[in-house]
């Protein structure tokens, strides 16, 4: 039987496992962060201290570290979706989720425009010129 069967007096183990799947994506998200962060530092490292390889390697590590970002902070808004929807739907909840929401959208165009250079509405620089 899988496990989001319900069955007769099963139904209790339901939200327990949906409990366990969204705290399984936040360590999804997490760890994508962690992983992410320490891999840009070690190119970083590798291309701008021990191989002095030339270029603008800070600026590859902040373009690195913004997308790194921005998908961890997608994957959290999934497990705060996955909570609220299927568990804890009160009106307070989602009130909570919609300001998590509105904070995570904020600090994804922060960091569009940290990688870009230009806000996610505006056209880009290339595409002006044409």
């Amino acid at each position: 039987m899988l496990p989001f069967t319900v069955a007769a007096g099963a139904a209790s183990s339901v939200p327990a496992w949906i409990h366990e799947a969204a705290v399984v994506v936040e360590i999804l998200a997490v760890a994508i962060i962690a992983i992410g962060i320490l891999a840009a530092l070690g190119r970083f490292l590798q291309h701008s201290v021990i191989q002095r390889v030339p270029g603008d390697h800070y600026h590859a590590l902040k373009v690195t570290l913004a997308k790194t970002l921005l998908l961890g902070l997608e994957i959290l808004v999934a497990a705060d979706v996955i909570v609220t929807v299927a568990l804890e739907a009160t009106l307070e909840s989602v009130l909570i989720l919609g300001l998590l929401v509105i904070i995570r959208t904020f600090l994804s165009w922060s960091l569009v425009v940290e990688i870009e250079g230009r806000w996610p509405w505006q056209r880009d620089r290339h595409e002006a010129v044409e």
